[in-house]
């Protein structure tokens, strides 16, 4: 019989027993976090006034939003991972785990960008106004740049939950809410940092926890799968986004008579992407004297074992 706590025990023990070993931790951690914005009330109401209470209030349906986005990764992951782990397919839940790291970052970075472009329209349409605008802006500035870090901290406790860790989902989100509550007063009424010393409580508090979750995820195959991850995103994201922006400068320029430019108006992504693929082949050649490693070597940087073997290069991308 599978040991409590591991994976197969979903398709071993009887239902009851599985029912309340699961939804109990998933009650009481939903209770918790609903603690969240009302610690945060609390705090910012006696320490730096009503005003700003309005500002974090017209805030709510904006964060509500981006933790929208980070669950919707891990709830979708969280499906496919225990269909895999009922089958007993560990390689591709692995796999996933590490689409869960990729997504997330690139979502959370994308929404950020994206929302910090146009917040105080935002802010407006959910009822700002002059008065407690610049509380809303403070506060959400914040929050938006960690917003990475909540989407990965929600997906990794969803996944943590499907993988047979309800009791560790529930003391994250119960770590999050404590550290948060501590740290509160100290960045409010200690440091006087007001509106935004709540902000970054919440964040801190979330790295705190999200470095737990990594640490309950990893083994020595789970980190390389995220380390591989990490590595390929923040390599892969900023030259897509250069190159488009460079050939959607390109391709919106008056090119009169130039049919090439005309043929790939409508397709700016797909030019790009093959360009990119080009140039990934060619830089990060999977051998060890491939062009990144070979400049490694000139630095006396040893060459990067995922860059020489194929196998290695991507564990975490399915």
């Amino acid at each position: 019989m599978a040991k409590t706590g591991t994976p197969t025990e979903l398709g071993t023990q009887p239902i009851g027993k599985l029912l309340l070993q699961y939804a109990i931790p998933a009650i009481i951690a939903m209770t918790a976090s609903s603690l969240y914005n009302m610690v945060d009330s609390i705090f910012i109401g006696h320490g730096v006034g009503p005003l700003a209470i309005s500002g974090l209030a017209i805030t709510f349906p904006l964060m509500n939003l981006a933790a929208a986005f980070g669950s919707l990764v891990g709830v979708g992951a969280s499906t496919l991972v225990s269909v895999k782990l009922g089958q007993k397919d560990y390689a591709t839940a692995q796999n996933i785990l590490g689409n869960v790291v990729t997504l997330n970052f690139i979502i959370g970075i994308g929404f950020s960008i994206l929302t910090l472009l146009f917040l105080d329209p935002i802010l407006y349409f959910f009822g700002a106004s002059p008065d407690t605008i610049s509380y809303a802006r403070d506060y959400m500035v914040i929050i938006l740049l960690g917003n990475v870090i909540t989407h990965m901290y929600l997906g990794l406790n969803a996944l943590l939950r499907a993988s047979g860790h309800p009791q560790k989902a529930m003391t994250a989100t119960i770590t999050t809410v404590i550290i948060n509550t501590i740290l509160d007063p100290i960045f409010i009424y200690l440091f006087h940092w007001g509106i935004q010393g709540a902000a970054i409580a919440t964040i801190l508090a979330q790295i705190i926890s999200l470095v737990w979750q990594f640490k309950t995820f990893t083994n020595k195959t789970a980190l390389q799968a995220f380390w591989n991850t990490f590595e390929y995103t923040i390599i892969l994201v900023p030259v897509v986004l250069i190159l488009a922006t460079l050939l959607a400068l390109l391709v919106n320029r008056k090119a009169k008579g130039v049919t090439f430019f005309r043929m790939i108006y409508f397709s700016p992504q797909v030019v790009t992407m093959t360009v990119v693929t080009v140039i990934w082949g060619f830089f990060f050649s999977s051998t060890a004297d491939g062009l990144f490693n070979s400049i490694l070597r000139v630095f006396g940087v040893p060459a990067q074992k995922w860059l020489q073997d194929t196998t290695l290069a991507m564990p975490s991308i399915a």
